[in-house]
């Protein structure tokens, strides 16, 4: 059963989040599910790689804080938030859904799509790796960059440790090490370039996206470049408030929360136990009577 909902919540227009990276150790479950907890909102956009499809290959971690996401999400749906799902390249495996025109308890599966600000600015919403030339061309460069990252993950928790012995603030050597592999194939210097140019030339004001676990809200050749973050090292979501002003909230640094020795929840779902229930959900949608 879920916990209740905060009584002090904070009641937004839109929330966008990404890479939050669901069945790996390096997701900050706990913490997404408290800030889910904290807000209403009138349309949640997940921006991609919310359940890590490459880890159910190998290292597939899930415990009570990530089934508590799903829940959160899911009653976000329930309770009349409009939520779209567009998959990352992390959870390509939705994709092949998305010609259906599924929706999958309550959540529409997309592609990209758009939102309108209350203000009236158009903002395209894509993950952003089709953009990433590591992705797009690479395929096992990319897996080779992931599987670097995701060990610089395991050596930064020691790392810190020491650091914070020895007096010294968190420092983020796999943030560091993530933008050195970017770097080293010349990714990450085109990216938000990219991103904005495209958007531009298709008449929006703006692009949202995710993916190099960046968050990030500039003006990039008159285009807004906003970069909703991630919940594995930063822990950030892009936010709209009622008169449509754009805010990126740091969960951490708000709550002064330490991403140092984070309990685990209990284990709970196998990786097979995930798939089994995505497949139904998909299933069930696909057998429903079409929408009027």
């Amino acid at each position: 059963m879920s916990p209740p909902r905060l009584l002090n919540t904070t009641a937004y227009r839109s929330i966008f989040i990404s890479d939050t990276h669901l069945g790996t150790r390096g997701a900050r479950a706990e913490f997404l599910a408290d800030f889910l907890r904290s807000v209403t909102c009138e349309n949640l956009y997940l921006v991609g790689d919310i359940i890590d499809g490459w880890r159910l290959r190998r290292a597939w971690f899930w415990d009570t804080h990530h089934d508590e996401v799903l829940r959160l999400i899911l009653r976000h749906a329930r309770e009349g938030a409009h939520v779209v799902y567009v998959p990352g390249n992390h959870d390509e495996m939705m994709r092949k859904y998305v010609p259906l025109g599924l929706e999958v308890a309550g959540i529409k599966l997309q592609m990209e799509t758009e939102h309108t600000t209350a203000d009236g600015k158009r903002l395209l919403i894509t993950h952003g790796d089709a953009f990433d030339s590591v992705v797009r061309h690479a395929k096992i460069l990319a897996h080779l960059g992931d599987w670097a990252y995701t060990v610089a993950l395991g050596v930064n928790r020691y790392f810190n440790a020491i650091r914070v012995k020895m007096g010294y603030p968190y420092w983020s050597l796999s943030a560091w090490l993530k933008l050195q592999v970017k770097e080293a194939v010349k990714a990450i210097d085109r990216f938000e370039t990219a991103l904005a140019d495209d958007a531009r030339a298709r008449g929006y004001d703006g692009v949202v996206c995710g993916h190099i676990h960046h968050a990030e809200m500039r003006m990039v050749n008159g285009v807004m470049y906003l970069n909703d973050g991630d919940w594995v090292e930063s822990c950030t979501a892009l936010v709209e408030h009622q008169d449509g002003k754009l805010e990126l909230v740091d969960w951490v640094a708000r709550n002064k929360l330490s991403l140092l020795n984070t309990p685990a929840g209990k284990a709970t779902l196998s990786k097979q136990a995930v798939l089994d229930a995505v497949t139904t959900e998909i299933e069930t949608a696909r057998a429903a009577p079409a929408r009027v």
